[in-house]
């Protein structure tokens, strides 16, 4: 089967990719190893996050160094084997948070940022199924006087530098806004802009669809069987090899198993996250997505009940799910508001693919022809899918990109 590109990955990134290239006129087969959105792209906290334009940088403060260090809290944890292999990655992700080169990392943030809604609205538009984004934005909860101050300063300083609307709830307007919660915070910020999906894998499924209405093709394959010919590229599927001219890695954590053959081996690191469903007790309610800012894990409102997603676990890639974070965030999450049974059977387990800039990896690589890259967008897949896909498609097809793509070009590392 003769295509003109070939994307790899069909979570939210290569997904957005390729009904893209798509709509430009482009032949494209769509290739995983499972099905649309049954990766990362299955278990985020499934929101649309405008108000991310400042990416998380390594701790500098030597007191939450020291916290974390511990391993025992719920925002972070690692493996102590998985430390020799992080360490240059980890290293370079301390050295980009210096203040003077994070200012970069949220220049790229910000502008990719810029037209997050805007674009998931276009795809869900064509998709039918604008449903799934609901316009709730999430709340952010403050117990600690000094935090809750330095959150509405956050807040006052998204508004004046990027135009990010949020509102300053007190106690009692949290009260309202969450009747049900269990405990009294001293106060929330509100971040309005962004949207929150009822069904993450249900939005990527609806993607994909969109996709193949438009003739695009899905095929089952593994990228790891990529290989270059005399025009182009190959892979191996489930219905028999394809080739195209083009090819896009956005495989996420797993990229550089793919690109290090090809001469391309960024430092990236994986975040481990996990994620188990709730009911609630009686008739309780939860309006909006919740952070508890003290412990670092979110509750999410979902079709499929309430969503508790954890911080990030650093582990070797071929380690066993050990979702601790999961087990010390629950007994939390049940004092905040009134979980009842646990709706899974097992905890989810995803990784967030991050490179050591905080930006990810967007663009045409130099070692080979025709390769281009779609990765590394850590916290932020689902937000910037839909944008990432657009940047790439304007790119491959000889348009005037809708942004400048210098921040992200492979070549800075």
């Amino acid at each position: 089967m003769q295509q003109e590109v070939i994307v790899l990955g069909a979570g939210i990134v290569g997904i957005s990719v390729a009904l893209h290239l798509r709509r430009r006129g482009q032949n494209v087969v769509l290739v995983d190893r499972g099905g649309p959105g049954e990766g990362t792209s299955f278990g985020n906290a499934g929101l649309i996050q405008r108000e991310a334009v400042y990416p998380h940088p390594f701790p500098r403060d030597l007191n939450e160094i020291i916290r974390i260090a511990s391993n025992r809290s719920v925002d972070a944890v690692y493996h102590a084997a998985a430390l020799p292999g992080l360490a240059t990655p980890l290293l370079r992700y301390w050295l980009n948070s210096d203040p003077k080169r994070y200012v970069q990392a949220v220049l790229g943030q910000s502008r990719l940022i810029a037209t997050c809604v805007d674009e998931h609205l276009d795809l869900a538009q064509e998709a039918g199924v604008t449903d799934l984004l609901r316009p709730l934005g999430w709340l952010a909860l403050f117990s600690k006087p000094a935090a809750w101050a330095e959150a509405q300063q956050q807040a006052e300083r998204a508004l004046a530098e990027h135009g990010i609307n949020s509102v300053a709830l007190d106690s009692a307007a949290l009260a309202t806004a969450e009747p049900h919660l269990l405990v009294e915070r001293l106060g929330a910020i509100h971040w309005t802009d962004s949207l929150s999906v009822s069904d993450p894998h249900a939005l990527s499924v609806a993607y994909a669809h969109a996709f193949t209405r438009r003739g695009g093709t899905i095929a089952i394959g593994d990228a790891a069987t990529l290989t270059k010919t005399a025009t182009g590229w190959r892979v191996r599927t489930a219905d028999g090899p394809v080739e195209a001219q083009s090819v896009v890695v956005a495989l996420g954590a797993a990229s550089p198993r793919v690109t290090s053959p090809l001469g391309y081996n960024p430092p990236m690191f994986g975040k481990r996250g996990y994620h188990m469903h709730y009911g609630l007790q009686g008739n309780a309610v939860l309006n909006h997505p919740l952070l508890d800012s003290d412990s670092g894990f979110m509750l999410i409102p979902m079709r499929r009940g309430v969503r508790l997603t954890t911080g990030a676990e650093f582990a070797r890639p071929d380690a066993d799910a050990t979702p601790v974070q999961l087990e010390r965030a629950e007994p939390l999450g049940r004092s905040l508001i009134p979980l009842a049974e646990r709706v899974d059977d097992m905890p989810w387990m995803g990784v967030r693919p991050c490179t050591p800039d905080m930006v990810p990896i967007i663009g045409k690589a130099t070692q080979q022809k025709n390769l281009w890259f779609a990765f590394g967008h850590a916290h932020q897949g689902l937000t910037n899918g839909p944008t990432t896909g657009r940047l790439i498609a304007e790119m491959m097809t000889g348009e005037t990109p809708f942004l400048d793509p210098t921040p992200y070009r492979p070549q800075r590392f």
